[in-house]
C-alpha cells in the first residue's frame, strides 16, 4: 500500500543549511525550491535578486510548503554571503569552472554550518560569489549539454549534503 502525508515513517529534521539563491526568478523554480528545502530539512531558504514574486505559478509548484519553510527575500545575494562568511559559515557554490571538485568527491563539513549558493537560471553564480566561496562544486554529467535546471541540480547536492551531515 502506498504511504501519504500523513502516514509516513519520515522524522522530522533540520540540517544547518542555508540555500541562498543568487536571482532564481522563474516562478515554478522557487515553487520546487520551497518543496525541496522542506523536503530537506533546509534551515533557511533566501531568496535573492530583484524579480522575486509569488504568484499562483509558484504557489502552485510549492504545494504550500511556502507557509512552513523559513525564508527570507534580499535585493543582494552578494550582500547575503558575505554576512554569512563574516559569521563563519562555509560557503560552497553549485556551479561548474576550471577549479571546481566533483560533489562525489567533497566532503563536507560537519563543524560549521553551510551556505549553499545556487545560481540564476541563465548565467548561473555571479563571478563575485565564486570568488567569495570556500569551495566551488558541480555535479559530473555525462551527455553534450554542460549544464542542468536548477532546481534538478539543487535536489541532487542537497541529498549528498544531508546524506554527509546524517
Amino acid at each position: 500500500m502506498q504511504l501519504t502525508h500523513y502516514n509516513t515513517n519520515f522524522q522530522s529534521k533540520t540540517f544547518p543549511i542555508m540555500l541562498v539563491c543568487d536571482n532564481v526568478t522563474n516562478a515554478p523554480n522557487i515553487g520546487s525550491l520551497f518543496r525541496i528545502a522542506d523536503a530537506f530539512g533546509v534551515e533557511k531558504l533566501i531568496l535573492c535578486g530583484n524579480n522575486i514574486t509569488f504568484g499562483r505559478k509558484m504557489t502552485k509548484t510549492s504545494r504550500a510548503t511556502e507557509k512552513v519553510v523559513n525564508f527570507q527575500i534580499e535585493k543582494s545575494a552578494l550582500e547575503v554571503v558575505k554576512q554569512f562568511k563574516s559569521d563563519d559559515y562555509q560557503i560552497i557554490s553549485l556551479e561548474i569552472t576550471e577549479t571546481s571538485k566533483p560533489i562525489h568527491k567533497f566532503k563536507f563539513s560537519k563543524e560549521k554550518p553551510i551556505v549553499l549558493v545556487i545560481g540564476d537560471e541563465n548565467f548561473g553564480v555571479s563571478d563575485a560569489i565564486l570568488e567569495a566561496s570556500d569551495a566551488i562544486i558541480h555535479i559530473d554529467m555525462f551527455g553534450q549539454n554542460s549544464s542542468m535546471n536548477v532546481v534538478q541540480a539543487t535536489n541532487i547536492v542537497l541529498y549528498e549534503i544531508t546524506k554527509q551531515l546524517m
